[in-house]
């Protein structure tokens, strides 16, 4: 059973950077699509992110490329998301999940099939405020 637990969010100002990172038991990452979600108060579960597994595909929602990066660390089962440039509209709770589906196979679907990940971490809090 894949259990996953999400680390590295906090407060941070404005222009700052953050390192959320996927850790993984119970299998190996190498062999899920791994998604980051994000929601904040009030407003609906959005995709941030998505990295394939067979070839390391990586999708980013308009609002975080180029600012955002995904990433796996295979040695470490551990899959991390590299923000920078934060801005105040990036607060929300993150969440990563895991399937064995390839979910981040179709660019045009992948921020909404967040139903049907198997495997959810707990989330954690980022807020950027100056």
């Amino acid at each position: 059973q894949l259990a996953l637990v999400e680390s590295g969010g906090g407060l941070v100002q404005p222009g700052g950077s953050l390192r959320l990172s996927c850790a993984a038991s119970g299998d190996t990452l190498d062999y899920y699509a791994i998604g980051w979600f994000r929601q904040a108060p009030g407003k609906e579960r959005e995709g941030v992110s998505c990295i394939n597994s067979s070839d390391g595909t990586t999708h980013y929602a308009d609002s975080v490329k180029g600012r955002f990066t995904i990433s796996r660390d295979n040695a470490k089962n551990t899959v991390h998301l590299q923000m920078n440039n934060l801005k105040p509209e990036d607060t929300a709770v993150y969440y990563c999940a895991a399937d064995a589906l390839p979910l981040c196979a179709d660019s045009s679907t992948w921020g909404s099939v967040a139903a049907y990940y198997k495997y959810w971490g707990q989330g954690t809090q980022v807020t950027v405020s100056p």
